[in-house]
């Protein structure tokens, strides 16, 4: 089953290659309509490490190059990483060689870096974060897990299995299960595009990244209260707020309906390389059992109001890219 999975990808990829970056007969469209995120945790752990120990480095070796260019190396194929192909990658950068000389004869670079660099800009960078001390600034992991600190959850990796209720279809997402009632934060920065109800996801909100590349997409939230206190379409949340509850609505036509059996978050990434891309036939989902891994490391401590019985965040945080009007939840 792998090697027909590996060479449908290359088949897919060597299709897709003519129309996003030869232009061909699709002058008009020239962004990408295909991406297959298969890097591993060990292998975007050790990108990331990477990145943040070469920060104040001459040659800084971000992660988004490394893994676009083990990407090329391997086709795709995340099954064949080796520590060592990483490191001899940053010992070049570090002893003067170019990304450009390195990568001059890997045809699909360029697309790995834009592909990555969608599923992943600004997971790492510049921060400054409120604690208990005062306020501080570092580089680090920017990007936070979807469940609030000190909340137990358990992660179902099932992206891609079979799901039955309206029509056959691949699941999307990546499932955290966890109590009703547990807090959802928000991964990263950005606008709050769509709140409300679906009769798949239940209630859900959407969330689109500053750079429009991303658009987060969690679901099945709590029956009757399952937002944040006064959040509505259109703000803008930082990374670490809190936007709603977990619970398990949804697989129904009616509203506010628990559909579902177990309570869970599933949270969902699209990626957007053209707008025509973000409600069609063509949605970019990836997985992002990678992801989850990583950002765990980087949980949102929140307090609860006793009074209206909501979660907020303990702690202010911000990033370079922020958007200044943000007010942290």
């Amino acid at each position: 089953m792998k090697k027909l999975l590996c060479v449908f990808f290359c088949v897919m990829l060597a299709a897709l290659s003519a129309v996003v970056f030869t232009g061909g007969k699709d002058t008009q469209k020239n962004y990408i309509k295909y991406v297959e995120f298969n890097v591993t945790k060990d292998a975007l752990q050790n990108a990331v490490d990477l990145d943040i120990q070469t920060h104040d480095d001459d040659r800084h070796t971000d992660c988004i190059t490394t893994l676009a260019y083990l990407g090329a190396k391997y086709g795709g194929d995340f099954t064949k990483y080796k520590y060592s192909d990483m490191t001899d990658f940053a010992d070049k950068i570090k002893n003067g060689e170019t990304v450009e000389n390195l990568t001059k004869d890997m045809k699909y670079f360029n697309y790995y870096s834009q592909a990555y660099g969608a599923a992943l800009s600004g997971i790492v960078g510049d921060y400054e974060k409120e604690t208990s001390n005062g306020t501080e600034k570092d580089y680090g992991l920017c990007w936070f897990s979807p469940i609030a600190k000190s909340f137990p959850y358990s992660c179902y990796d099932d992206f891609g299995a079979v799901r039955t209720y309206g029509y056959t279809r691949p699941h999307l997402g990546h499932d955290l299960m966890a109590a009703v009632g547990t807090p959802v934060v928000a991964v990263e920065s950005g606008t709050v595009e769509i709140m409300g109800w679906n009769r798949y996801g239940g209630w859900r909100i959407g969330i689109r990244s500053a750079d429009k590349k991303r658009y987060w997409y969690y679901a099945h939230l709590r029956q009757n209260r399952p937002f944040a206190e006064n959040l509505k379409e259109g703000d803008e949340v930082c990374a670490g707020d809190v936007i709603g509850y977990v619970g398990r609505t949804g697989y129904s036509d009616t509203e506010n309906i628990n559909g579902i059996t177990e309570s869970h978050l599933h949270l969902g990434l699209e990626l957007v390389f053209d707008e025509s891309q973000k409600e069609s036939d063509n949605e970019i989902w990836i997985d992002v059992g990678a992801i989850t891994s990583i950002v765990e490391q980087n949980q949102s401590e929140v307090v609860r109001n006793n009074a209206t019985k909501e979660f907020t965040r303990k702690y202010k945080f911000s990033v370079s890219n922020d958007l200044q009007k943000t007010t942290a939840r």
